[in-house]
Parts: C-alpha cells; sequence; structure tokens
C-alpha cells in the first residue's frame, strides 16, 4: 500500500486526499461525493472522523465508496470504532501532543487486534494538531502546537521519524478558519523524511499551492466537499500541485 502511495507521489507530485466523514452521512451520499471528487482530481478517499461512532454504518460507508471508484479508500480514524475491514487500509495514527494517554497509545492497542484480524495494511502516522484543531483537538485533548512555534513542530517531526512513523499529519481542525502555517510545514519538511500530510482549512487553489511548495505530500480537504460546486474548488487544487 505504501509503494502505490509512494508511486502516485513520484508520478504526479504532491496529490490531493478527499476525507469523508462517515458521521451522519448515507452509504448513497458518502459514494457521490467520493465520485465527484475523484473525478475532480483526488487521489486518495480517507473515510473516519474524529466524532464517527457507529463501525456498522461507518462499514455500509467504506463498501458504497470502494463500490464506486478506483482510489484508495483508506480508512482515517479517530477512535477504535473509525476501523471497518472493508477499507484498503488504514491509517494507524497517534496524536502524539494529546494530553491524554488514551490517544497515544491506548486506543491503538484497543483496535490493533481488530486490525490484524481484518488484515488491513497499517500505515503508521504521527498526528499532531498544530493551534486549536477544532473537533480533532477538542476530542482528543490535545495541547495544540502553537502556529507560531515551528520548532516545536520540528522536535514532534523528528521524534516521529525516530519512533518509525512513516507518516506525519499536520492538522489544522475540521472547519479550521486558516490551513497549518506554511512556515509549520516548512519546518517539518526539513527534518521529516517520510510522507508528509497537511489538512484543515485548504479552501482554495492558493493556499494549496503555498503549502505544496512548502513540502507538503498530500494535501487533505473535508469541509471543502460540503461545499456547493466544490468539484470546481477542488480541480483547481488538484491541478496546481501536481508536476505533472
Amino acid at each position: 500500500m505504501e509503494l502505490r502511495i509512494n508511486e502516485l507521489l513520484t508520478t504526479t507530485g504532491p496529490i490531493c486526499a478527499a476525507l469523508i466523514d462517515s458521521e451522519n452521512i448515507s452509504p448513497k451520499k458518502a459514494s457521490k461525493l467520493a465520485r465527484q471528487a475523484e473525478s475532480a482530481g483526488a487521489k486518495i478517499i480517507l473515510v473516519g472522523g474524529s466524532t464517527a461512532i457507529d463501525q456498522i454504518e461507518l462499514d455500509k460507508v467504506v463498501r458504497a465508496v470502494k463500490r464506486d471508484v478506483t482510489s484508495l479508500v483508506i480508512l482515517f480514524p479517530g477512535n477504535v470504532s473509525g476501523i471497518s475491514p472493508s477499507a484498503d487500509a488504514i491509517f494507524f495514527s497517534s496524536l502524539m501532543n494529546s494530553d491524554d494517554p488514551y490517544f497515544i497509545t491506548e486506543a491503538q492497542a484497543l483496535g490493533a487486534l481488530a486490525v490484524r484480524k481484518y488484515q488491513l495494511p497499517a500505515l503508521p502516522m504521527a498526528y499532531l494538531i498544530i493551534g486549536e484543531g477544532g473537533s480533532a483537538g477538542f476530542i482528543g485533548r490535545s495541547r495544540g502546537i502553537p502556529p507560531d512555534k515551528p520548532s516545536l513542530a520540528s522536535m514532534y517531526a523528528l521524534a516521529a521519524q525516530y519512533l518509525g512513523m512513516r507518516f506525519l499529519y499536520l492538522e489544522a481542525g475540521s472547519g479550521a478558519d486558516g490551513a497549518v502555517p506554511t512556515r509549520i510545514v516548512e519546518a517539518v519538511r526539513n527534518v521529516y523524511e517520510g510522507i508528509l500530510l497537511v489538512g484543515g482549512g485548504i479552501k482554495s487553489a492558493e493556499t494549496a499551492s503555498k503549502i505544496a511548495k512548502a513540502g507538503a505530500d498530500i494535501l487533505v480537504v473535508g469541509n471543502l466537499l460540503e461545499q456547493p460546486k466544490f468539484q470546481d474548488t477542488l480541480r483547481d487544487i488538484s491541478r496546481v500541485i501536481s508536476h505533472k
């Protein structure tokens, strides 16, 4: 699975991932959103969310999305309830700057047996909240990294690398007014050698271009999918960040 992602990045440069929150969405609507996102250039469909708690509904959403797209469908769980046997893989993440050990290692231990049982390829990912972090920051009880302290983000990024985490996600938060500052992205890129994901507050091609140039490999859009005619903006984002 990591090989496929690396092949995508090698072929096109930075790519866009569309995050579908499985909470309060029907499988039919999720499938439609995924198809629209894929047609607009999204190479990965993420399914999850910080408040998703219904595993049965989650699995229905994942199966509906998998049936109708050719893109990779990867779980993006906020808790142990975010595991489905139907996905292509799971971002097995640790919220490194949480004040609650549950979100650093305990939830991961509780979910590990299910990941093994379902034979889900696990993609080890460090998760860092930048600033307040929206719902993810609130639910995860994070101590958000100040946006004006890139050295702190670098410190955590290096720790993630030394712990063997091959993916790193910088999260501004669902519904965030602004994206992760480029100075944070640049500082992390300078020290972290794995695949760097950035999400939250990416609502325009201009913002996306700056983040990609700062060093992001995968740009995650979520709230944008709730906007009318989001495909036009997503298509512009996909175009400006690609090296093709």
